[in-house]
């Protein structure tokens, strides 16, 4: 359950957020949110991943559609990939490592930070 609701706040966070800051900006947030939401690192890393690259996939497709315009392909021939439909794949995986490891990042500096106690018997 923690997984699809730290991807739904993943998604909503880059959709409404996104097209006002940087995308180091979006990294910076989704450490925080999961600093503070605390998903677990399998739900911060799987959530923050497929999120941001849905996100970004979803964003980018609906643009070209959008639009109608050309550029994906010639943006795809001047980085020396055979296709528009390439560049947003290869723009999803980035998106997911971004997304994935801020969010990761997030979660084990809380668990860094997080006090523990020293007068347990741990035997």
């Amino acid at each position: 359950m923690k997984f699809f609701g730290y991807l739904v706040v993943t998604i909503l966070v880059v959709v409404f957020v996104n097209p006002f800051i940087p995308y180091w900006g979006i990294m910076v947030l989704l450490f925080l949110f999961a600093l503070i939401l605390k998903p677990g690192n399998s739900a911060a890393f799987w959530g923050g991943g497929f999120g941001l690259a849905l996100s970004w996939i979803g964003l980018s497709l609906f643009l070209t559609i959008d639009s109608g315009s050309d550029l994906p392909n010639k943006m795809a021939q001047i980085l020396g990939a055979p296709s528009g439909t390439v560049l947003v794949a290869v723009t999803g995986v980035i998106g997911f490592l971004l997304g994935a490891l801020s969010s990761l990042s997030g979660n084990l500096f809380r668990n860094l930070v997080k006090r523990r106690p020293t007068d347990i018997y741990r035997g």
